[in-house]
């Protein structure tokens, strides 16, 4: 990775935990490639608090190659990508936070690695932006990048149909799987789930209740009424964290480690109490100690605050990492729980995934994956992710229906501010923990938990 802001990344971190407290086929399908895709049901929940390094005790995990990853062995890996890849390179110029300066646009050339600057001080800021509620500004990006000469994954979501379930009082379900052709998604709490490409309609279901229903030609939001009434209770909630623990890291992770418990008692605090389990995939790249590692769903603080003690940070070197792999693992080693929960995976990172790897898991895939599982991924941009890092992390968060954030900054690149070089606009800003646990009570919120 090139240099990392202790600071930005430790905060993003630490305040992530702080958020911790159902068919016929219509039509053909931009998302089907024939790839290995994560299992379609969750793993059991285990007894007790749970928690475990899956694949090897700590020694194990962090003192020698044993278990959940590794150095890739011949054969060890998945497919090769297929063909497809996006070219790419940033649009012209950067947008600026409204009564901000433009910030001028960085010209880049193919293979070039532009170190950051060293960000540091407290009261870091950060903004955030719903790429599918400013869906026509979204697309406009993408056209954008597309004409530069960045390598990408690309899928195809310039038609994009939302699917609302509801019961029959009108209160949304979370969990509920909706199906056209080769697609295949769940809904969040807010009973929303996306769909794309040429798709004449649907099959929904949840729990024992299944209905078929016809899109309106043309029509690109669709509203399901489903004659049950949503089950009320105890909310549940699972997060992950997707951390990159490369050598630079280190004061990230030392930092974390020290605020888990106070930031996560800002999420167990909000009105609903709601069943919390944290998780966490860490991951470096090819050539180090190990590639990933995932320490299973816990609902002992405690148990997971001893793992992330455990957790060292060594390796990288170059600019990209093996995200591929630690996102792959995300979705499908963990014991995520059913439908009935409420999944966040939160990507703390400032670098985009290596794509000249010719063999491996592809975030294509399992970005799919995640929206099948009812998973939102939450990248938590931090200074130094480059224009390709961007476009993938807004990917994965658009894709999945949740916001890309990124740490803001003042006029020198340094101080705490309301700028970013990210190519968004329209944007708030807050301090990071605040706007962080808002995130979350914001997914809670639609269950009945959560606010402000």
């Amino acid at each position: 990775m090139t240099n990392k802001i202790a600071l930005s990344l430790i905060a993003a971190a630490a305040i992530l935990t702080s958020c911790a407290g159902p068919s016929a086929e219509r039509s053909a399908s931009p998302w089907h490639n024939g790839r290995e895709t994560a299992p379609e049901t969750a793993t059991e929940t285990p007894s007790g608090p749970g928690g475990r390094w899956l694949g090897g005790e700590a020694d194990e995990v962090w003192d020698s190659g044993f278990g959940g990853g590794g150095r890739p062995s011949e054969g060890s890996m998945t497919e090769a990508y297929a063909a497809g890849d996006v070219a790419a390179s940033a649009p012209a110029g950067r947008k600026a936070a409204p009564g901000t300066s433009p910030v001028p646009p960085t010209t880049l050339v193919p293979g070039d690695v532009i170190a950051p600057p060293q960000r540091s001080g407290p009261g870091l800021r950060a903004g955030s932006v719903d790429d599918n509620a400013a869906f026509a500004d979204y697309l406009e990006y993408r056209d954008e990048f597309r004409r530069l000469g960045i390598t990408v994954h690309d899928i195809d979501v310039s038609v994009r149909h939302v699917v609302t379930v509801v019961d029959e009082a009108g209160k949304p379900l979370l969990g509920a799987t909706v199906k056209s052709g080769d697609q295949e998604v769940r809904t969040g709490a807010d009973g929303r789930a996306l769909l794309f490409g040429s798709v004449g309609g649907a099959d929904v279901r949840y729990g024992d209740t299944t209905t078929t229903v016809d899109f309106a030609q043309g029509g690109r939001e669709h509203r399901v009424t489903l004659p049950l009434r949503r089950p009320e209770g105890q909310a549940k909630l699972d997060v992950l964290f997707l951390i990159d623990t490369t050598g630079s890291m280190g004061d990230e992770i030392d930092r974390l480690k020290d605020s888990v418990r106070s930031v996560a008692e800002r999420i167990s605090g909000l009105p609903g109490n709601a069943d919390l389990r944290l998780g966490m995939t860490v991951y470096r790249d090819r050539g180090d100690l190990f590639v990933t590692r995932t320490f299973d769903f816990t609902s002992s603080v405690d148990v997971f605050k001893a793992a992330l003690a455990e957790v060292r940070a060594d390796g990288g070197g170059d600019t990209p990492e093996d995200l591929n792999a630690g996102l792959h693992q995300a979705v499908t080693s963990p014991s995520w729980r059913g439908d009935d929960t409420v999944k966040l995976m939160f990507l703390i990172a400032d670098a985009p995934p290596h794509l000249d790897y010719q063999d491996g898991p592809d975030y294509a895939d399992d970005v799919r994956a995640a929206a099948r599982r009812g998973i939102k991924i939450m990248p938590i941009a931090s200074s130094g992710l480059d224009d390709q890092g961007e476009y993938v992390f807004r990917q994965l968060a658009q894709i999945t229906m949740a916001r890309f954030t990124f740490l803001t900054y003042g006029a020198d690149g340094a101080s705490p501010g309301d700028q970013t070089d990210h190519h968004v606009s329209d944007y708030a800003v807050l301090a990071l923990d605040d706007l962080v646990v808002r995130l979350v009570s914001d997914e809670l919120r639609p269950l009945g938990s959560g606010g402000q």
